[in-house]
């Protein structure tokens, strides 16, 4: 008996967009394949949360497509058949079908395109590759736009990504007369401010989670597999979405730096995981936020919308141009040689400096933390203290719900690390406990106290801060953006620097009991 099926689909585990044209018309002579291995759940620590959200909203898409009447082959961890890689699953199917033709979309890690190029040339049978068609711009087109320049300033890829796709323009000037409004978009939360309660569904994923559990899944954070509150759904997707533009945008911007030790999601949209696992489209989340913001008639300013957009349209697509544009050796970059271990207590929260131990701690508990938090809090210190980029690539590419390698490894090894020597960034986004404070209510409770840089309470922040630009001031001394800060330090008596650096010694010594 012939064989029904004549073409096999791989559909990865981030690629669960129901737009694709893949899925436009029925056609039973293809076989959508997705699966759960461990090549996937085992290359970091993942967070339980994130785990379970990809193999939940897996199964929902898998689900979909049967309803659209496609056919659809869904291997799960403990199916005894899997083989738990890509290449081995889809050669037993290959063969047990006898398969004509492999098919699959442009992975958006560098790992598994490399892998399914190479495979897909040893199969003996045709082959094709499709775009994922979920950017809006392509792998090269950064490197392309950029090649004629000099640097690769991400304000101007963004200015031109708005010009190209006619975002936020008033023929060709910027709406609301300036390109940029982040200057409007960095206060802290008042006291007694209690943003928009946050939407959260109530999934069940007991099913993932026991499946992961008794595979012996190495995973970290918390769950409550009966109250699974992110979207796994294109339909909750979708929902989340209008719960941000009805009742986040109108703030969103405002206060998108603000951190508080009571609030885990004050205004920001939480919609990085439905766009990195392709649920939504980042050109509908950007029509939706300006649909809102045009009937809105005047009511939501217009730096709350420019602020949403610069970080789909410009942070987002930028940050991918770069990945593709510099991997694989961008993995290996370590501009500052550092090469201190990452601290116990990155995995547990149990640290005495409260911005810290908020700051992962609402990581370890809800696998999310926004831009700041990261940036400016994990990512600062990690900077100050000189850990290894690999330690921290490893940490945060486990333990956030949206974390894949392109957006990952470039805001982590590039932004926040400054291993990359200054491809994603001007300077080094180094602070002391003054930002913190200026952003947040975290200083308030403290062990430490955030006006002091030398003393056995003063906050580690501050003479860590001094001590790494003195220790790399060789590499950073020229840099026009950080001339202030080394006048700064000249000023100060050597005897007011000598306590500084005795300070910061201590706390790198003692960086486990901090």
């Amino acid at each position: 008996m012939e064989n029904k099926y004549k073409t096999l689909r791989l559909i990865l585990g981030d690629q669960l967009n129901l737009q694709h044209p893949w899925y436009a018309e029925r056609d039973p002579s293809i076989l959508y394949v997705l699966m759960e291995i461990r090549t996937e759940t085992d290359y970091v620590w993942h967070h339980i949360q994130k785990a379970c959200a990809f193999f939940a909203a897996m199964e929902a898409f898998a689900a979909n497509l049967q309803q659209l009447e496609h056919a659809v082959h869904y291997l799960k961890l403990d199916d005894p058949a899997n083989q738990q890689s890509i290449a081995a699953n889809c050669g037993n199917l290959i063969q047990q079908h006898q398969i004509k033709k492999f098919e699959y979309q442009l992975p958006d890690e560098y790992r598994l395109d490399e892998m399914l190029k190479a495979y897909s040339k040893q199969l003996g049978i045709a082959s094709q590759v499709y775009d994922t068609e979920h950017f809006f711009s392509s792998r090269d087109e950064l490197g392309l736009f950029f090649a004629s320049k000099k640097g690769l300033l991400m304000e101007t890829f963004y200015r031109e990504m708005r010009k190209k796709h006619g975002i936020l323009l008033n023929g060709k000037e910027p709406a609301g007369g300036k390109w940029n409004f982040d200057e409007e978009n960095r206060r802290k939360l008042p006291k007694n401010h209690k943003p928009y309660p946050p939407l959260l569904f109530n999934n069940n994923v007991r099913p993932q989670y026991n499946r992961l559990v008794q595979a012996g899944v190495k995973t970290i954070g918390n769950i409550n597999p009966e109250q699974f509150y992110w979207p796994i759904s294109r339909e909750q997707a979708l929902e989340l979405l209008q719960h941000f533009t009805a009742h986040c945008l109108p703030l969103f911007g405002t206060f998108q730096d603000a951190m508080h030790t009571d609030e885990w999601s004050i205004y920001h949209a939480r919609l990085s995981f439905a766009m990195n696992s392709k649920m939504l489209s980042p050109k509908e989340v950007v029509q939706a936020a300006i649909a809102a913001w045009q009937s809105a008639a005047g009511e939501i300013g217009i730096n709350q919308l420019e602020g949403f957009i610069r970080q789909i349209l410009g942070w987002r697509e930028y940050m991918r141009g770069i990945y593709w544009l510099k991997m694989p050796d961008f993995a290996n970059s370590n501009y500052f040689e550092h090469s201190r271990k990452l601290p116990d207590w990155y995995w547990t929260g149990k640290t005495k400096m409260n911005c810290l131990k908020h700051s992962i701690g609402q990581s370890l508990q809800h696998a999310y933390a926004h831009h700041i938090q990261r940036l400016m809090i994990t990512g600062n210190f990690a900077l100050l203290a000189g850990i290894d980029p690999d330690d921290v690539d490893f940490w945060y590419l486990g333990i956030y719900i949206d974390a894949i390698e392109w957006v990952e490894i470039t805001n982590t090894r590039g932004m926040s690390q400054f291993a990359d020597g200054g491809i994603t960034g001007s300077k080094p986004y180094t602070a002391s406990a003054n930002y913190i404070h200026k952003q947040s209510n975290y200083c308030e409770q403290c062990k430490y106290d955030r006006s002091k840089r030398i003393g056995d309470d003063a906050c580690p922040f501050n003479s860590l801060y001094w001590n790494f630009h003195d220790q790399h001031r060789a590499k950073l001394q020229h840099n026009p953006r950080l001339s202030m800060v080394y006048r700064l330090w000249d000023r100060m008596t050597a005897q007011d620097r000598e306590a500084i650096l005795l300070r910061a010694d201590y706390c790198l010594e003692y960086i486990e009991e901090l």
